[in-house]
C-alpha cells in the first residue's frame, strides 16, 4: 500500500496548552505585583496577560478545529479557522489597550506614588522571563508549521515582554526620581504600543482570509520545480496561482504538454510533478489542469480569476 501524498495536518494544541499555562502563571504574578505596589504601570502589564489567557483558550479551540479533515460542508478543510483566532486575539489586544489608556489618563490627572516597588519589579521580571521563553517556543513552531494562530500568539507574548520591559524601566524611574506621574506616562505608552500590535495582528489575519499570496520564498520554491520541467515548445505552465489558508498553501496550475501525448502519459507527468512540488513544500495542496500546448484555446483562460 502506497503512502498518502499529503500528510495529515499537525495537531498543535499542546502549544496552546503551553500558552495557557504561561498566561495563568504570569497573570497571578503580575496581578500580585500590581496589588502590592499600587502601580498602574504594573496593572497594565497584568491586563495584557489576562488577554493572553483568553486568546490562548481561543487558540486551543481553533487549533482543534483547523486539523479536522475536509467534510461535505467544508470541502477544502478547516485550516482557515486559524485566522478567526488571530482576529479575535487582535480585538482582545485592542480591548486591553483601551483599559490601559483609560487607567493611565486617570493617573496622569491624579498621580499616586507606588509602594514596595523593589518586590513588585522582581516579580514582574520573573513573569517576563516566562513569557519570553514561551513566545520563542511558539514562534519557532509557528514558523515551522506555518500556523497563523501560533505566530499571532507568539507575537502577542513578545509584545507583552517588550511592554513589560518598558513598564519595568518606567516604574524604576518612578522609584529613582520619586515622580509618580511617570508611572502613568509609561502605562500610556505601553497601551498605545499594545494597540499597534493588535492592529498588525488583525491586518495579517484579514490578508489570510482574502487568500493572500504566500511569501516570496514559497513562490520561488514552486517556480524552481516548474522551471526544471519547462521545455520550449513542448512543456510549459501558466495560470499558476498560489494562496495561503492557515498552515496550508493551495496551488492551481495549468500544465501544457504536447497534444500527441496519450492521456496516461500526460497524467503520469502531472502526477510526478505534483509529487515533486509536495516534496519541496509539504504544506502544499496542488490542483493541476492538463492542456495541449498547441491549442490556442489553452491560452484563453490565462487571466481568468
Amino acid at each position: 500500500m502506497t503512502s498518502p501524498r499529503y500528510a495529515p495536518p499537525t495537531d498543535l494544541s499542546a502549544y496552546a496548552w503551553l500558552s495557557i499555562g504561561a498566561a495563568l502563571a504570569t497573570i497571578g504574578m503580575k496581578a500580585f505585583a500590581a496589588w502590592l505596589t499600587g502601580s498602574v504601570g504594573l496593572l497594565s502589564d497584568a491586563a495584557e496577560s489576562l488577554v493572553n489567557l483568553v486568546a490562548a483558550v481561543v487558540a486551543l479551540i481553533v487549533l482543534k478545529i483547523s486539523i479536522k479533515p475536509a467534510d461535505e460542508d467544508h470541502q477544502f478543510g478547516h485550516s482557515k479557522a486559524e485566522y478567526f483566532s488571530a482576529i479575535t486575539e487582535g480585538v482582545m489586544i485592542f480591548a486591553a489597550a483601551a483599559f490601559i489608556v483609560v487607567s493611565s489618563v486617570e493617573r496622569i490627572i491624579t498621580p499616586v506614588m507606588p509602594v514596595q516597588l523593589g518586590i513588585g519589579l522582581a516579580i514582574s521580571v520573573g513573569a517576563s522571563v516566562i513569557n519570553g521563553a514561551v513566545a520563542w517556543v511558539l514562534y519557532r513552531k509557528g514558523r515551522a508549521e506555518r500556523s497563523a494562530t501560533l505566530l499571532a500568539d507568539s507575537k502577542h507574548l513578545a509584545t507583552d515582554v517588550v511592554t513589560s520591559v518598558a513598564v519595568l524601566l518606567g516604574v524604576g524611574l518612578v522609584a529613582l526620581f520619586e515622580m509618580p506621574v511617570l508611572d502613568a506616562v509609561v502605562a500610556l505608552g505601553a497601551g498605545l504600543n499594545i494597540m499597534w500590535s493588535g492592529y498588525k495582528v488583525i491586518k495579517e489575519s484579514i490578508n489570510g482570509l482574502m487568500d493572500v499570496a504566500p511569501s516570496a520564498e514559497a513562490l520561488a520554491a514552486i517556480n524552481e520545480v516548474l522551471d526544471r520541467h519547462r521545455h520550449e515548445g513542448r512543456i510549459d505552465f501558466h495560470a499558476v496561482r498560489v494562496r495561503e489558508a492557515g498552515s496550508r498553501r493551495f496551488a492551481h496550475i495549468h500544465v501544457l504538454v504536447p497534444g500527441a501525448w496519450s492521456v496516461k502519459q500526460g497524467h503520469d507527468f502531472t502526477e510526478e510533478l505534483i509529487d515533486e512540488l509536495v516534496r519541496v513544500d509539504a504544506n502544499l495542496r496542488v490542483s493541476a489542469h492538463l492542456e495541449p500546448i498547441e491549442d490556442p484555446r489553452s491560452y484563453e483562460d490565462v487571466e481568468d480569476v
